[in-house]
């Protein structure tokens, strides 16, 4: 049983170590607003959202004055809308429509993102998969708080190369339409391979097919708590940092699981998890590079690098299992650009490339996060990234990611500024080495091997 003692004991993290709730995410099936009509879709989508959800914002706030915890951010996740759509979405213009009712229910709830805007795509494309997918450019140039989202591939299914090739020309289209923002659109929109159906992070979020109709889902963030509790132990052996690192991962757990409980009363809605994935953003030492320094490298990028990240997830996962049953999400450490004052810093020296960054997402969270490229990379290029990114989390079982933005008009040397939590990120360079035969061959990359275990 949580008591309040144990948020007393976590103020000295929340004034002086950047520990917050990073989100608190309401989960709304939106599976019984399926009809033949898209505006009927509309109108069902529009109230179910502005209903379920009209005192998220409000009970968010109430819980961080009455116990004194930073909430971030306050979201909501749907059905991914592929599913909802396919009824009824005959043109990328249908699916727009959705996109911008999407947007009107968030704005009028108060939230700052709504994800779910979404195709699973891992195996093969339907005609309303690959409708959505083609709407995202438009949708995203047109809508402000709508994200979106495609799972590419699986463990158990290979990755499906058609829609892996269409996304390259989809994302280079979305920074295109977004180019007076520093292409901004493609912050908002993210591949996976192995996507979970209750990540409360953005751009990601969905609400997923296995869920109940409605849920709350929280993430915890605390790179600056774990910051400081190294700085106690330098020079320690490795037994003393992983056990430092995890216990601080119960504490910072068990402050999530306080309100998701006390936000899934409030709002009468189910709990569902606690995601602890250390998601650091643009603050002064609230950065996972500055946690891997903190370790003993000179800067992030250095050898050693990837088994630093490599300890750092697995001890926050311990430490978050032992302090929750319902653990969730991604859980574990991102390692976004744009968002993290320490990576910027290592791409600026020449420590961080994205060839390390890409060694270093086969053991964290995600995958090559927010990360800002030259306008003029090819679309086939972008493709072979996310190949190589979905290959990762194939072949390992687990989930990566690629959320990469090609800024329009700008090249390496020069930098995109996102704002808020997003961040500036300063253009790194890509290989230019073509890879547009291998992407051009299209059909599905074979699942490996050891997915064969029914």
């Amino acid at each position: 049983m949580i008591n309040i003692n144990e948020v007393i004991e976590t103020n000295k993290m929340i004034e002086k170590e950047n520990l917050d709730v990073r989100t608190i995410t309401m989960g709304i099936s939106l599976l019984d607003c399926i009809s033949d009509d898209v505006d009927k879709v509309c109108s069902n989508i529009y109230k179910k959202i502005t209903t379920l959800a009209k005192d998220l914002v409000s009970v968010g706030k109430d819980i961080e004055r009455e116990y004194a915890i930073p909430i971030v951010n306050k979201r909501i996740s749907v059905t991914p809308i592929a599913l909802i759509g396919a009824s009824c979405c005959n043109s990328v213009d249908d699916y727009v429509k959705i996109a911008r009712t999407l947007d009107e229910a968030a704005h009028k709830v108060g939230v700052n993102f709504l994800g779910g805007f979404s195709a699973l795509p891992a195996k093969g494309m339907t005609k309303s998969e690959e409708l959505l997918i083609r709407s995202i450019p438009k949708a995203l140039s047109e809508t402000e708080n709508v994200c979106a989202s495609v799972n590419l591939g699986s463990t158990k299914t290979g990755i499906n190369m058609d829609a892996v090739a269409l996304m390259g020309r989809i994302i280079k289209e979305t920074a295109f339409l977004t180019k007076d923002r520093d292409s901004i659109g493609c912050a908002k929109l993210v591949v996976f391979c192995n996507a979970p159906d209750d990540n409360p992070f953005m751009a990601g979020a969905f609400h997923g097919v296995t869920e109940t109709d409605n849920v709350i889902n929280v993430g915890v963030s605390g790179p600056g708590v774990i910051k400081y509790a190294l700085e106690n132990v330098r020079g320690k052996d490795f037994g003393v940092l992983s056990d430092t690192i995890k216990k601080t991962a119960f504490k910072i757990t068990r402050l999530g699981q306080l309100v998701a409980q006390e936000a899934s009363r409030r709002l009468s809605v189910p709990y569902g998890i606690v995601d602890l994935s250390l998601a650091p953003t643009p603050a002064v030492g609230d950065s996972i590079a500055e946690i891997l320094e903190c370790m003993g490298l000179e800067k992030v990028g250095a050898p050693g690098t990837t088994a630093a990240l490599a300890l750092l997830n697995d001890q926050v996962k311990k430490g978050g299992i032992m302090a929750s049953s319902y653990v969730g999400g991604l859980s574990g450490a991102f390692i976004p650009v744009s968002e993290d004052r320490g990576m910027i810093e290592g791409v600026e020296c020449g420590s961080l490339t994205l060839e390390k960054l890409e060694a270093m997402t086969c053991v964290c969270s995600v995958g090559l996060d927010m990360i800002a490229i030259p306008g003029k990379t090819t679309a086939s290029t972008i493709s072979g990234i996310i190949a190589d990114e979905m290959a990762i989390g194939m072949i390992n079982q687990k989930t990566t990611a690629v959320r990469i933005i090609p800024v329009e008009g700008k090249d390496v040397g020069e930098s995109a500024e996102f704002g808020g939590l997003l961040g500036y990120a300063p253009i790194m360079k890509v290989n230019e080495f073509s890879s547009e035969e291998f992407i051009k061959r299209g059909g599905r990359i074979p699942a490996p091997v050891h997915s064969f275990k029914n």
